[in-house]
């Protein structure tokens, strides 16, 4: 028999940690090669770890709610192989001999070229990753007890330490504190129904997530909203008289929603001081064009995963895209790297009847985009013999955008654009 060490893989280059939320499978249960064996969360999108082999569950390392490090051994599998045992670390498998070298080599580099750090002299829980950070910028016990901890029970993120890390080496000059949006709020005391007949719910920890970003988006950014009124009739009609063929041929459903991005798509090529993002002081030019996509989870609560180099597709590259995002959102299979790197965001609040609204940034975008309901009304026809009255098919396009960095001109200019690549649409277009 041999026993395997199930690692968390690694889920992005932005994501060190995940919290276990449950495990799929118990000690002593049968496990299949790429069975689901526990379900995670970071701060961004919830997935499920597999087991890289087949064998018997027979260690948990963690229990639910626990804050686990990438690379972090979460279970033992014994199988029935007779080979040496081996290390699964994010889908590759390396001997432990070689790990243990590794590691020693490590831990000699970190000792040449950082002060040692003895965080036995502090009684706060400091995960493996924010022990490092600390040894590398030479952060002494007494630091570390002053740096206020935004993790569960207050304890000290890789956020906080890195928030800490950068304002030692920030001039003196003092800037204004910017919420952390991953940030969620301590747990208070259940409010108590007065009359006995009103239902308290807490929060899941998804809408706390999301409250915590809404709030940091607005008090970091100054909103402003452009609205502008697109005649999209031709693409209804063009719609119409494609979508059956393209279901037949590609198997899937043509939306209005892969139109709209690619109009997005070009109009950030055409302005692209809309797709950048905002870091302190510093305006971050954007080199590719990654287009998040608000989408509805079924319970309710709201994700945005991210089309990447969505101005190199084409429309049936889009619609693909779309539908393959938005399907496995609703399906919990999105992985963290889906929902990492967006530089601009679309919302189609449309879907729920909506004729426009007033989204919230995206952060650290500069921009989000919401598509309103397309509507049947009357609308003046100009033609070389004279005005009249005809139906159109018409929509709002509500541009929030960060007037710190964004004037009221390239904001305006920008979703101006983006109604007059929907206005020329072709109706003779192939897909």
């Amino acid at each position: 028999m041999a026993r395997f060490e199930l690692k968390l893989p690694k889920m992005g280059e932005s994501v060190a940690e995940a919290t276990i939320t449950n495990w799929l499978k118990q000690v002593g249960d049968k496990i299949e090669a790429d069975d689901a064996v526990l379900e995670i969360a970071t701060d961004k999108v919830d997935s499920e770890v597999p087991s890289e082999v087949s064998g018997v569950l027979v260690e948990q390392l963690f229990a639910k709610d626990d804050l686990v490090q990438v690379g972090q051994t979460i279970a033992i599998i014994e199988t029935e192989s007779d080979s040496e045992p081996t290390t699964v670390i994010a889908e590759k498998v390396i001997i432990p001999q070689a790990v243990a070298e590794i590691e020693k080599a490590v831990e000699v580099a970190q000792a040449i070229v950082a002060p040692v750090v003895d965080f036995k002299g502090t009684e706060k829980f400091l995960s493996p990753l924010v022990k490092n950070i600390a040894k590398e910028e030479g952060i002494s016990i007494a630091e570390l007890e002053t740096i206020s901890g935004t993790g569960k029970e207050g304890r000290v993120t890789k956020e906080d330490i890195l928030a800490y890390v950068a304002g030692r080496h920030k001039s003196s000059v003092s800037n204004p504190t910017i919420p952390n949006p991953t940030a969620i709020p301590s747990t208070q005391t259940a409010p108590v129904s007065v009359n006995g007949e009103d239902e308290i719910v807490e929060m899941d920890r998804m809408r706390k997530l999301i409250s915590g970003y809404m709030t940091a988006s607005l008090q970091t950014s100054a909103h402003v909203q452009s609205f502008i009124e697109v005649d999209v009739t031709n693409i209804v009609k063009w719609r119409d008289k494609v979508k059956s063929a393209f279901e037949k041929r590609e198997g899937e459903k043509l939306t209005f929603t892969p139109i709209f991005m690619q109009a997005v798509a070009k109009a950030l090529k055409d302005f692209p001081g809309m797709n950048i993002s905002v870091d302190g002081n510093y305006i971050i030019k954007k080199k590719n064009i990654n287009l998040g996509l608000a989408a509805a989870l079924p319970n309710g609560n709201l994700i945005v995963p991210v089309i990447k180099n969505a101005d190199q597709l084409n429309l049936v590259g889009m619609a693909k895209a779309v539908n393959d995002l938005g399907n496995r959102a609703k399906n919990g299979k999105l992985k963290p790297d889906d929902t990492q790197g967006g530089t601009y965001t679309v919302t189609n609040i449309g879907s729920f009847g909506s004729v426009f609204g007033t989204p919230i940034i995206n952060q650290p975008e500069v921009g989000i985009l919401a598509l309103g309901a397309i509507r049947k009304v009357p609308a003046v026809i100009e033609t070389p013999e004279g005005d009249f009255i005809g139906i159109r098919q018409k929509m709002f396009l509500t541009h929030s955008y960060d007037h710190r960095v964004v004037d009221g001109a390239l904001g305006g200019m920008f979703v101006k654009r983006v109604a007059d690549y929907l206005e020329a649409f072709d109706i003779n277009t192939d897909i």
